[in-house]
């Protein structure tokens, strides 16, 4: 497995990237997550759609938690050909739970609990914690990436107004 360094850090000490780096204009590579009823997903489930996925920690912490919230606001002003994905390591049950405690309707969050295959294939698995990194990655209708952010502290929030346009662009 590829290791990249320099990229991250979190609280200050640099982390280390397992998988390939993805790239603008690359086609997006495919994932098997689980959703919260543990129903397979994929990148052809959202076939057609303009797809905002947002790769977490853990929903369970401060940062992850508002983003989380932020994106779920800013998704009730999107297009419905606009998709926002919270992808995390957490059990599906976990984030199920924590959806219903926070609110979250608009935002549809999806475990890789099983074989990481989205951290596999987007390269944003932290070696040291086994825990993905915070990123950002915008997929057209075409399943074609437009915008990555990979953000460099993890405990910093994404940029979200970025994010927002890149997909609105694709529209």
């Amino acid at each position: 497995m590829q290791e990249r360094t320099g990229i991250i850090t979190f609280k200050g000490n640099p982390f280390t990237l397992l998988g390939p780096e993805v790239k603008v204009g690359e086609k997006a590579p495919d994932f098997a997550l689980v959703d919260n009823s543990l129903q397979p997903i994929s990148l052809a489930t959202y076939a057609g759609k303009v797809k905002i996925i947002s790769a977490v920690p853990s929903l369970d912490t401060p940062v992850c938690d508002t983003e989380t919230r932020r994106f779920n606001q800013e998704a009730a002003g999107l297009s419905g050909d606009v998709v926002v994905l919270t992808v995390s390591l957490d059990l599906p049950f976990a984030q199920k739970r924590w959806c219903g405690a926070a609110g979250i309707d608009k935002v549809v969050t999806l475990s890789d609990y099983q074989n990481r295959s989205f951290a596999d294939a987007y390269g944003v698995l932290i070696k040291e914690l086994k825990l993905l990194t915070r990123a950002i990655f915008v997929v057209d209708a075409a399943d074609v990436i437009r915008y990555i952010q990979i953000v460099p502290e993890v405990t910093s929030e994404p940029e979200y107004a970025a994010a927002i346009a890149a997909a609105q662009a694709c529209i």
